[in-house]
């Protein structure tokens, strides 16, 4: 078990030569306002970048560029940035760090803003650590902030200020807008914020552009088949009795959900496996206490397990990627049974399960997002763990075909 597990890990740490970096077609624009066409690794960037890479030509060199050399920046039709001093209002939105004032405690900062809707109206979008914040301009007005923050009253409540919904009945009017309708406009809900100025444009223009890159599916169900190659090794805390099962081959089934994270090109997921599990086998061994004779040893363990970790995904192209895995993985015995006699049954000891909890690493292929295969690895599981005397170190190495429902 210990050589394969050397494979296993040697595979998977050589997978980083696999990883492939994807440049887009884009361009930016310099302080001198000269507009470069180039190719810009889009990393789907969670947080406003402050910096990008870039390539002139697909064989050429990547180089960066930062907020202090560049205006504005994009990516095809899915991504824009704009460099702008604006104030941002930097107030907790912790419950238990919030202000008692009711009023944004601005700061004057400067951002690649990213753009979400452009028009008469445009929306403005800043995700910069903790912060989250809106701003717009309507036609050549000075970009503003839309003012949303939580505070607390002098009596101790939490309430909100929502002026954003204030500033949206003032300065975008349409025949068709309600203070009803604005008041449905969620400041923490982003397809609110750009379906509402997309209809403001929609409304008085109807050249806008709205910058939203196309997300995939966010949840896949899949149904994974495979094969355990185990291994159990039971050993006696005092004596140095020892019962080595062979190696068995048993089949396990189990249903994956996956959450993708909407970030960083969709290449991290979060995934949940409950997993069926059934372990039969019988040892014949010369016992080694003063009594000798022959000792039976049979085990029948079954397990539901619930490895909860993350995955990221490594693509080649649209059709095709490799992933790596690292769940946690909780284990509940479903009436597991041992026990120990001698061949003329002079001693028969039978055991209570109690398995801890152990991790697990795979390494992986998918194909159209439908069709997948897995190698893991699992470390040593203590399926023994309060008993006195005897310790058990079930081990895996599984194989696990999968596939996707949606």
């Amino acid at each position: 078990m210990k050589q394969h597990l050397l494979l296993f890990l040697t595979a998977l740490l050589s997978l980083n030569c696999y990883s492939q970096i994807k440049f887009e077609k884009g361009y930016f624009i310099d302080n001198d306002d000269q507009k470069k066409d180039v190719l810009i690794r889009n990393v789907d960037w969670r947080s406003n970048p402050s910096e990008f890479e870039y390539k002139l030509s697909e064989d050429g060199p990547s180089e960066n560029a930062t907020i202090k050399s560049v205006k504005e920046f994009g990516i095809s039709d899915v991504a824009k940035y704009v460099r702008h001093t604006v104030n941002v209002d930097r107030s907790s939105g912790n419950v238990n760090k919030l202000s008692k004032n009711r009023n944004p405690e601005f700061n004057e900062e400067e951002h690649f803003l990213k753009v979400l809707v452009e028009g008469k109206a445009t929306l403005y979008y800043l995700d910069n650590g903790n912060v989250m914040r809106y701003f717009y301009h309507k036609d050549d007005s000075k970009i503003i902030p839309l003012i949303f923050k939580k505070y607390r009253t002098p009596d101790n409540n939490v309430v909100t200020n929502d002026g954003y919904k204030q500033q949206l009945w003032n300065d975008l009017k349409c025949p068709d807008f309600t203070t009803k309708s604005i008041e449905r406009v969620d400041y923490m809900k982003k397809k609110d914020m750009i379906n509402f100025f997309a209809a403001y444009n929609e409304c008085h223009d109807r050249n806008y552009s709205v910058y939203v890159e196309k997300q995939k599916d966010l949840y896949h169900i899949n149904l994974r088949l495979g094969v355990n190659y185990t291994s159990l090794v039971m050993d006696h805390m005092i004596s140095d009795e020892k019962i080595d099962f062979d190696d068995e081959v048993v089949l396990r089934i189990g249903v994956e959900g996956e959450f993708i994270l909407p970030f960083h090109k969709n290449k991290w997921s979060i995934i949940a496996e409950p997993t069926y599990q059934n372990l039969k086998a019988e040892k014949s061994q010369e016992s080694s206490d003063v009594s000798g004779g022959i000792q039976i040893s049979k085990i029948d363990y079954k397990a539901f397990d619930l490895p909860i970790g993350v995955r990221h995904y490594f693509y080649f192209n649209d059709q095709s990627k490799l992933f790596l895995n690292l769940s946690y993985v909780f284990n509940f015995d479903l009436n597991s049974k041992a026990e120990f006699l001698r061949k003329d049954n002079s001693v028969h000891t039978t055991f209570d399960f109690n398995p801890a909890a152990d991790v697990a690493m795979g390494m992986g292929y998918k194909f159209r997002d439908r069709y997948g295969i897995e190698v893991r690895y699992s470390t040593p599981r203590g399926i023994l763990a309060k008993n006195t005397f005897w310790s058990a170190d079930y081990q895996t190495i599984s194989l696990i075909l999968g596939y996707s429902f949606f």
